[in-house]
C-alpha cells in the first residue's frame, strides 16, 4: 500500500507550482528512510505568512508567523516507530500521522537567505515536519536535537539535496 500525501494550497497565487510534487517526494523519502512499515497518511497545507500566523496563534498560542508547523496524531518516540501506538483507518489500516502547514513565501525567503534553492528548502521543511510527526524534537541543544538534525540531513542526502 502506498503512502497518502494530500497537499493543498490555501489559495491560488502562492507561486512555486512544483511545491506540491517536492513536498510529496520529501514526505515519502522521510517515511522510507525511517523504515516505517505501514502506509501513512499526511495532510499538508501550503499557505502564506498571515495564515500560518493565525494557525500558530490558535494552535500554539504563539502570535508569530513561522516556516512550518507540525501536528502529530500519535505520541511516538523518535526512531522507534510503534504501529500499535498509532491511529489507523479501520478499513485500510493506513496510519494517520498528522498534518503539516508550510508558509510558501517564508520558504522562498529562507532559501534565499541560506543560499540554496526553493527545492531544497521546501523539501527540508517537509522532512523536518515528518520527523516531528514521528516523535522527533529539537527543543533543547542535547542529543535529541543532534539526532533529529542527523536524520534530516540523511534524508536530504537521499533526495539529492545535501547542505
Amino acid at each position: 500500500m502506498k503512502n497518502i500525501v494530500r497537499v493543498t494550497r490555501a489559495r491560488r497565487g502562492l507561486g512555486h507550482p512544483e511545491a506540491y510534487l517536492l513536498v510529496r517526494r520529501a514526505v515519502c523519502a522521510a517515511l522510507e528512510a525511517e523504515g516505517i512499515p505501514a502506509a501513512c497518511e499526511v495532510d499538508v497545507l501550503l499557505t502564506d505568512d498571515a495564515e500560518i500566523r493565525d494557525i500558530n496563534r490558535s494552535a500554539r498560542n504563539v502570535d508569530a508567523a513561522t516556516d512550518v508547523l507540525s501536528f502529530p496524531m500519535n505520541e511516538l518516540k523518535p526512531g522507534k516507530f510503534e504501529l500499535s501506538a498509532c491511529e489507523r483507518d479501520p478499513g485500510t489500516g493506513v496510519v494517520a500521522l498528522g498534518d503539516m502547514v508550510i508558509s510558501v513565501p517564508r520558504c522562498a525567503d529562507q532559501a534565499s537567505v541560506y543560499g540554496h534553492g526553493f527545492d531544497r528548502e521546501v523539501c527540508y521543511l517537509a522532512v523536518h515536519s515528518v520527523l516531528h510527526l514521528l516523535g522527533y524534537d529539537h527543543m533543547d541543544e542535547g542529543p535529541q536535537k543532534k539526532l533529529m538534525r542527523a536524520r534530516e540531513e540523511a534524508v536530504m542526502e537521499k533526495l539529492g539535496l545535501p547542505e
